[in-house]
């Protein structure tokens, strides 16, 4: 097993696995750019391939963040056993461990981690004009976009607009593509981890038919994918899914 997890690295070299290892439930991966960091508290990130986590660890490559890997197989239940669920009693990932604390919660967890890594300047800092927008579409995501996505997706009956959360899809989607037209980014010129939790879920939730293919929608996220950080993050998602895979085999 260690061999084949071994092989990982040859799949990517962007991206450098040191130390893979087997550690009971979880296979664990050491992430060192080798560049000295304002912030070198090492960062736990609790992983599965093929799921939502996948934009953290694009948010993880674009700050060029320390970090171990600890991945799961969803596949294979492993984020409802013991040994996690003491980590995050939700069973869910993304979630990362970093000076003693847990978050969880793709918001929380972008707005941390942007922050840990200023020098990085994926997060209007406070004091500046778009600190509040940047926040306000971090949260949008989770209080309006997500459960909007999702009870499309479930075929919920829409709920009246005056007591839906969030209004309805179609308000939602509007606001967003509304948002986009600043272009080429949420917030014009200036990209931030918002962009990467946007673009990363546009990108989806598009290909699952959930959200219409609005040309503003496919032109953002194709600007999104070619970024260099983004493509070593899907590179090594693809080899973390692909070695669940061979391990069933």
């Amino acid at each position: 097993m260690h061999r084949l997890l071994e092989r990982i690295t040859d799949l990517y070299t962007p991206v450098r696995l040191r130390g893979l290892l087997m550690d009971g439930l979880y296979q664990i991966a050491t992430h060192d750019k080798g560049i000295t960091r304002m912030n070198t508290s090492r960062i736990t990130f609790h992983h599965a391939p093929n799921s939502r986590s996948g934009s953290t660890l694009m948010l993880l490559e674009e700050l060029g963040a320390q970090y171990d890997l600890h991945v799961m197989d969803l596949t294979r239940g492993e984020q409802r056993e013991a040994k996690y669920l003491r980590v995050n009693p939700m069973g869910k990932v993304p979630a990362i461990e970093h000076l003693g604390g847990l978050v969880t919660e793709r918001p929380a967890i972008f707005t941390y981690l942007a922050d840990l890594y200023p020098e990085a300047q994926l997060a209007p800092v406070i004091g500046e004009p778009l600190r509040g927008p940047y926040l306000r579409w971090l949260s949008f995501y989770g209080s309006c976009f997500e459960p909007a996505v999702m009870d499309r997706f479930m075929k919920h009956p829409a709920a009246p607009v005056s007591t839906c959360p969030y209004g309805s899809f179609d308000m939602v989607i509007d606001q967003v593509e509304a948002q986009l037209a600043t272009g080429p980014w949420l917030f014009g010129e200036r990209f931030t981890a918002a962009d990467i939790l946007w673009a990363s879920s546009l990108d989806w939730t598009m290909k699952f038919g959930i959200v219409p293919r609005r040309d503003a929608f496919e032109a953002y996220v194709a600007r999104f994918m070619v970024r260099p950080a983004i493509v070593r993050a899907v590179a090594q998602d693809a080899a973390l899914a692909r070695s669940h895979a061979l391990a069933a085999a």
